[in-house]
């Protein structure tokens, strides 16, 4: 597996070894002892979780705070998707900036986000299959979220905005400005 840091502190893309023959191929999905000996990141994830959506479909910029925050290991089996992700650490020297890669089917790539990130990813086809594993369980009165076309960010999705799919919940997110106080 190749590990690349981001231009986000703590923030990995993991490249696996794909093996592939006549039969299909096999790649080792996660390696936690290969993980830490690359990054000096303990990580112990205890949930997996499974999406599907269809292209347009953003989902995010969500994130769980203070002691129910979550680091996310994410990953498309089926399909594509514009992931991103934002640092939401307020004494970082990256606060505020994003990092978007494109995570398929083809490439095999994953992201790990780690604590205190905002995380969105938006789908580029149909049927798309986003799996992910995170390190904490999910608490309903800590979750949070930005809106997407936060003005601040300037995020580029890379899309026509006028075909996105949102749900109502991520049509009302706020602006980053508005609840860097209670990060």
């Amino acid at each position: 597996m190749k590990i690349i840091p981001t231009n986000l502190s703590g923030s990995f893309i993991i490249e696996p070894m794909v093996f592939e023959d006549n039969r299909g191929f096999f790649y080792e999905f996660f390696n936690t002892e290969k993980f830490y000996h690359n990054t000096e990141i303990s990580i112990q994830f205890i949930q997996d979780n499974l999406a599907k959506s269809d292209k347009g479909a953003l989902r995010g910029l969500h994130f769980q705070k203070g002691k129910f925050a979550q680091a996310k290991l994410v990953s498309v089996l089926q399909g594509a998707v514009l992931d991103i992700i934002v640092d939401i650490r307020k004494d970082s020297k990256t606060f505020g900036q994003y990092f978007s890669v494109e995570l398929n089917d083809k490439n095999k790539k994953q992201l790990f986000v780690p604590r205190g990130f905002a995380h969105a990813y938006l789908c580029l086809k149909d049927n798309t299959l986003f799996y992910y594993k995170v390190d904490n369980y999910y608490h309903k009165e800590s979750e949070g979220g930005i809106i997407y076309n936060d003005p601040d960010l300037s995020i580029d999705w890379q899309f026509d905005l006028s075909e996105i799919i949102l749900s109502e919940k991520d049509k009302k997110l706020p602006l980053l400005k508005d609840i860097i106080d209670d990060l």
